[in-house]
């Protein structure tokens, strides 16, 4: 079964009402062995397109991903890059800046960890926390030390500018962003919040201040509007995947990916007729 991923991108100057975006379609599947073979079918892909992406070693790959708590980034990337070799694939997962990352410009932690080329690099949480929980608590922008000219109504403004120059520039020299949002209902994370409260093993995934931010709901949706009409470009796409079942989010990630790094069109590196006979003269010696 095929996905049409066109239906969830953000289309670059797009106008975004999050409550227009569903949290929930039909199952892109039809029982859970279809699930799980439409997965591994996924999962093999992955596979097979990283594999050329890393010997080729002309492009990377950034995948972001940013939601609200309890929507199922980490058990995404789990899922959809279970098949990927650990030496062509990287994981960053930023919470809250430490003292010397908060001394330097907002994009500067992530930045460092940008993936090389041939490798894919996966941002859970990322330079985008910085216009939606420092918008929704604008007392953090105080802690950070910026200068108060750099700190007034126009630095939403600023930092959307600021994002969509240097995704253009990575664009520009071979990166190429993916970005996922993965679209939540109040409804289903109160359910998934009371899992984690219900079920011993997931209790180290709950605490107080999952309850605190859920109280600024409202806030966070429109920190989100206002990012991904700024920052969804045709360079760096924002997809916004409905979330409330954690199988469709999954499979239309995968498909996603797989449809981004086919744009790439990757071969794996033809052998000159010069290094065939060397390798021809090296076998040789093996033989022997």
């Amino acid at each position: 079964m095929k996905i049409d991923v066109s239906e969830f991108r953000v289309r670059a100057g797009a106008r975004v009402k999050l409550g227009r975006w569903p949290t929930r379609i039909d199952p892109v599947y039809r029982d859970a062995d279809h699930y799980a073979s439409m997965l591994a079918d996924h999962v093999a892909e992955l596979r097979r397109q990283q594999a050329m992406l890393y010997a080729s070693a002309s492009y990377a790959l950034l995948l972001v991903f940013q939601a609200m708590d309890a929507a199922g980034k980490d058990g995404a990337i789990a899922h959809v890059m279970s098949g990927v070799n650990p030496q062509g694939c990287q994981v960053y997962s930023f919470k809250h800046p430490s003292p010397a990352e908060l001394q330097h410009d907002f994009l500067w932690r992530t930045t460092r960890d940008l993936p090389e080329r041939g490798r894919i690099g996966i941002f859970n949480r990322s330079y985008y926390e910085e216009v939606l929980i420092v918008r929704v608590h604008p007392e953090i922008l105080a802690s950070e030390g910026v200068p108060q000219a750099a700190a007034g109504k126009a630095v939403w403004r600023s930092r959307y500018r600021s994002i969509v120059d240097l995704e253009k520039h990575l664009h520009a020299n071979g990166t190429r962003i993916v970005k996922f949002f993965l679209h939540l209902s109040k409804e289903e994370q109160r359910r998934r919040f009371i899992e984690r409260i219900d079920e011993p093993a997931k209790n180290w995934k709950f605490s107080r201040a999952d309850i605190e931010e859920r109280r600024y709901w409202k806030q966070y949706m429109h920190a989100y509007e206002k990012c991904l009409e700024a920052t969804s470009t045709d360079e760096a796409p924002w997809y916004v995947v409905p979330a409330d079942d954690k199988r469709t989010a999954r499979l239309i990630v995968s498909s996603v990916i797989m449809e981004s790094v086919r744009a790439l069109k990757l071969e794996f590196p033809k052998t000159s007729p010069e290094r065939r006979r060397e390798l021809l003269a090296l076998r040789r010696q093996l033989t022997r």
